[in-house]
C-alpha cells in the first residue's frame, strides 16, 4: 500500500526554514526511512507566496498567484512512502520528529486495482 504523508506545519507562511537542529533530526527521520524500505519520494515546498493556483470553471482556467488569503492550512512538504497496512502508515507519522501544532495527513493512494473493471479497460488503452 502507498501513503502520501502531508505535513501542515502550525507557522506563520512569511518565508519559513527550518533551523538546522531541525533540519538534522528531520533527516535521521527520513534517512531512516529510506533504510526500512518504506520511502519512495520526500519534499519539502516553498511557500505558497511562491506558489499559484489553477482553477477551471465553464471549460476553462484561471491562474491565481500566490498567497492565497483563503488559506487556512498548508502543505509544507510530503513523504510517499510503501507500507503494509494503515497502521505501519500510522506508526511512521508517529516517529516524525516534528514540531507542536504541526499535523501529518495520511491519504492512501489509489492502485489500479481500486478501481472498477470499466475503469482499468480504460486505463490499460492508453
Amino acid at each position: 500500500m502507498r501513503f502520501m504523508m502531508l505535513m501542515i506545519p502550525n507557522i506563520p507562511e512569511q518565508n519559513w526554514v527550518p533551523d538546522a537542529k531541525s533540519f538534522a533530526a528531520m533527516a535521521q527521520y527520513n534517512t531512516a526511512l529510506q533504510k526500512s524500505g518504506a520511502l519512495l519520494a520526500v519534499d519539502g515546498l516553498h511557500a505558497p507566496s511562491k506558489g499559484a493556483r489553477v482553477s477551471f470553471s465553464a471549460g476553462k482556467s484561471h491562474v491565481t498567484d500566490g498567497p492565497f488569503s483563503e488559506a487556512r492550512e498548508v502543505v509544507g512538504g510530503y513523504w510517499m512512502i510503501q507500507v503494509k497496512s494503515k497502521a505501519e502508515a500510522v506508526e511512521w507519522a508517529r516517529r516524525c520528529p516534528a514540531a507542536d501544532g504541526h499535523v501529518i495527513e495520511l491519504r492512501q493512494v489509489f492502485e489500479l486495482s481500486d478501481f472498477p473493471p470499466d475503469v482499468q479497460q480504460a486505463a490499460a488503452a492508453v
